[in-house]
């Protein structure tokens, strides 16, 4: 089992719950944080410094902001910075949210190894997603998200696509966005590319027009 475990989680209620199910599985070190910086910090102060690692992080997705300024202000950010400095770690997020992109995203992009639903249910499903990846290459997902991974559900967009479709809501014409895709050193950038893809993107959500795609994506959650 897990012997040490950062909980990244602004609300204390929740915390309380959360540590209570880690010490019921007998993991002996928890700590948690409320801010997204501070856990980083964390991980990096016990695998540089202290030489004692941590096994896991529970992270939420959402925080809270408050008067003190953070550079790191959600919990996917978080991930991404995590992935970054320590590929190997165990991720799971517990959070609300249920839309099927950002689930999707975590689980493929950022390879989490398990999204847990905060529900009635979330702290018994917490526990059973801890024993499943302890000492395993298995991922759990909640049933309540476990649509956003079945094939037949899968949406074929990037980030590539969601920075085009914020593009097109903030009114820029595709000369425009090829400019700002060619800043960011971002390809495919030409007009025609941009076109084709928008195209694809239309049909795909089966959208009249790109305003009509821009709700389509904004009620989905994409943007």
């Amino acid at each position: 089992m897990f012997k040490k475990v950062l909980i990244a989680e602004d609300m204390d209620f929740i915390n309380s719950g959360i540590k209570s199910q880690l010490s019921d599985l007998g993991i002996e070190e928890i700590d948690y944080v409320q801010y997204c910086d501070e856990a980083l910090l964390k991980l990096k102060c016990a695998n540089q410094i202290d030489n004692n690692p941590y096994d896991l992080l529970i992270s939420d997705l959402s925080f809270d902001q408050d008067h003190i300024t953070q550079k790191i202000t959600s919990g996917d950010d978080l991930i991404k910075a995590v992935r970054k400095d320590f590929p190997s770690l165990k991720v799971i997020v517990f959070s609300v949210e249920d839309k099927e992109y950002r689930v999707q995203t975590l689980l493929n992009d950022q390879k989490v190894n398990a999204y847990v639903w905060k529900s009635r249910e979330g702290l018994r499903e917490l526990k059973k997603a801890i024993q499943t990846i302890n000492n395993s290459n298995k991922t759990y997902v909640s049933p309540h998200v476990s649509g956003s991974i079945s094939k037949s559900k899968a949406i074929e967009i990037t980030d590539y696509d969601i920075f085009l479709i914020e593009c097109i809501s903030k009114g820029y014409l595709q000369e425009d966005i090829g400019t700002l895709l060619k800043e960011k050193d971002w390809t495919p950038n030409s007009v025609s590319a941009i076109e084709k893809r928008l195209k694809f993107l239309k049909e795909h959500f089966n959208a009249n027009n790109p305003a009509h795609l821009v709700s389509i994506t904004k009620d989905l959650g994409f943007i």
